[in-house]
């Protein structure tokens, strides 16, 4: 008789819109309640396969650095992988005392990274994907607004490291948009026009800024207007001059 083989674990994941699943962990900087302890503010959650190893190494390596930037966005990081928290610290010592990475060099670690030995956590925010690995996370990445809601979600195979520029921009695009009661068009960055939704017809959208006459309307689907930098940096940066 043929002994079935057993089939990979489907991991579920939550959405976008969704209340970001509540969890306790021990981290490398103490225990956190997430995400109750990031209330008031954005949190990017995000996972990595291993540690001691090389893509995840430069991902950190990339994330130290920009942590001060982040946190100028009113943003904290927070890592995730299933290794223990004795593997974590010496990950994290050996970065810093040995790696050098695109320029970086002697980079501490600061946010902190928690422990998932169990595979709870990642398993919650279906960080596990089966038909990549079933014994570590993807590289998965949560942005968590200040109410705890679960605004944007990007994945990476275990193979390609993170775009940092892009998860910075996804971050000020949701920000802005939050902000202004807009939307932002592909390639958004600050200074770049926004567009005015929900789409309708020109007129409403007229009606929704106020009848402001700097409205550029291609059709009455697509609706845009200028956004200055500045106004955009003013609204959403502690520091627009960081």
């Amino acid at each position: 008789m043929e002994t079935q083989q057993a089939q990979p674990e489907f991991t579920s994941m939550p959405r976008i819109g969704d209340k970001a699943p509540e969890f306790k962990a021990v981290t490398t900087q103490g225990e956190i309640n997430f995400p109750g302890d990031y209330k008031g503010k954005w949190a990017i959650l995000f996972s990595h396969p291993a540690d001691f190893t090389p893509v995840c190494t430069s991902e950190f390596i990339t994330f130290a650095s920009l942590e001060d930037k982040f946190k100028n966005a009113n943003c904290d990081l927070v890592g995730l992988s299933i290794d223990g928290l004795y593997s974590h610290i010496a990950w994290l010592r050996s970065i810093k005392e040995k790696i050098e990475y695109n320029g970086m060099k002697d980079v501490d670690v600061k946010f902190p990274l928690i422990e998932d030995i169990t595979m709870e956590i990642a398993k919650k925010y279906g960080m596990i994907q089966p038909n990549e690995d079933t014994t570590k996370a993807v590289r998965a990445v949560f942005f968590v607004d200040p109410k705890g809601i679960i605004r944007a979600i990007i994945y990476y195979p275990l193979s390609l490291g993170r775009n940092f520029d892009e998860l910075y921009r996804v971050l000020i695009a949701l920000q802005t948009a939050d902000a202004f009661e807009v939307a932002t068009p592909a390639d958004w960055r600050p200074g770049d026009d926004v567009i005015i939704g929900p789409a309708g017809s020109c007129g409403t959208a007229k009606d929704r800024m106020d009848g402001k006459e700097d409205m550029n309307c291609k059709d009455w689907y697509f609706c845009s207007r200028p956004l200055a930098k500045d106004v955009v940096l003013d609204k959403v940066l502690k520091d627009k001059n960081f």
